[in-house]
């Protein structure tokens, strides 16, 4: 049986409403769809070190299904590296999604994207789909595990996030603002240590990211990382079409950002890295001293 024209796919994800209309045509599952799609992911991957292609899929709980994929840094540490699923789910949060229902991975997931995929808010329901494998759980992938409840934090990765920071000195400069923006949607409970990333490319476009960390502090996801996702997957750009790469992150942090982000932007383009300390809103800040 011939396999269907796949549904039309824009910025690497499908919106719910072509998701139904897609499903109801074609007579498909949607763990069928997500798993045909999988090597459509994959072509948004850049892995020079290992050569190895990874797709992820995720179907975000609004219905419409969000692409990730792999990217490795030449000369950096290998602890740079961004995985298919961390990608998927740094893309779906970047459009606003507050949970996930299903992921479809072309191999099977990692300790290390175990770990991080149990800091979602929607960890306990979460499927993964593997080629010619049943659907699983996470939950039975990661047993005993140690999450955000553990630390007491019950605003889990993917809840909304608002942290009210201002930039007045940078406030005509719009990549400042972005990222500023993206810092102020950034997850990060256990430092409060907020940062976003913004990418100007050549046509004017930009790109952002947030930092996510995880409760096992390792499988963080920075705001470079995530901003590398939504210039690739979301906007079809490459690294060469950067033209400005900004910074902000909280006065004083215990996990910074700046030199990490400096040496992985110097693993992708020349473009020097602007970065910018702010200070926490006063509300925030004493909400994190009760």
């Amino acid at each position: 049986m011939n396999t269907p024209p796949l549904p039309h796919v824009t910025g690497g994800a499908v919106p719910a409403a072509e998701v139904t209309r897609f499903l109801r045509s074609s007579g498909m599952t949607i763990d069928e769809l997500m798993l045909a799609l999988i090597p459509e992911a994959q072509k948004f991957a850049l892995p020079p070190i290992s050569n190895f292609f990874v797709g992820a899929v995720a179907l975000a709980t609004s219905g419409s299904l969000y692409f990730g994929a792999n990217f490795e840094f030449v000369g950096q540490a290998l602890s740079f590296t961004v995985h298919g699923e961390q990608a998927a789910t740094a893309h779906a949060i970047s459009c606003g999604e507050i949970g996930m229902q299903m992921l479809a991975v072309s191999a099977a997931p990692c300790g290390y994207c175990r770990q991080f995929l149990y800091e979602l808010t929607t960890a306990s329901t979460l499927v993964i789909l593997l080629p010619k494998t049943p659907p699983a759980f996470l939950t039975s992938l990661i047993p005993d595990a140690f999450g955000p409840a553990d630390l007491n934090v019950t605003a889990a990765l993917m809840s909304p996030q608002s942290h009210g920071m201002t930039l007045p000195a940078a406030a005509g400069d719009p990549v400042v603002q972005a990222a500023l923006k993206a810092a102020n949607a950034s997850y990060a409970p256990y430092t409060f240590d907020f940062s976003g990333v913004a990418f100007k490319t050549k046509d004017g476009k930009i790109f952002t990211g947030s930092v996510a960390e995880d409760a096992a502090f390792n499988p963080s996801m920075s705001p470079l990382e995530a901003a590398v996702v939504s210039l690739v997957i979301s906007g079809g750009k490459t690294y060469a079409d950067i033209v400005d790469a900004v910074l902000v992150e909280m006065a004083d942090s215990k996990a910074g950002q700046a030199d990490a982000t400096r040496a992985a932007l110097e693993a992708i383009t020349s473009v020097p890295l602007r970065a910018f300390e702010v200070h926490p809103h006063p509300n925030k800040k004493k909400k994190k001293k009760e």
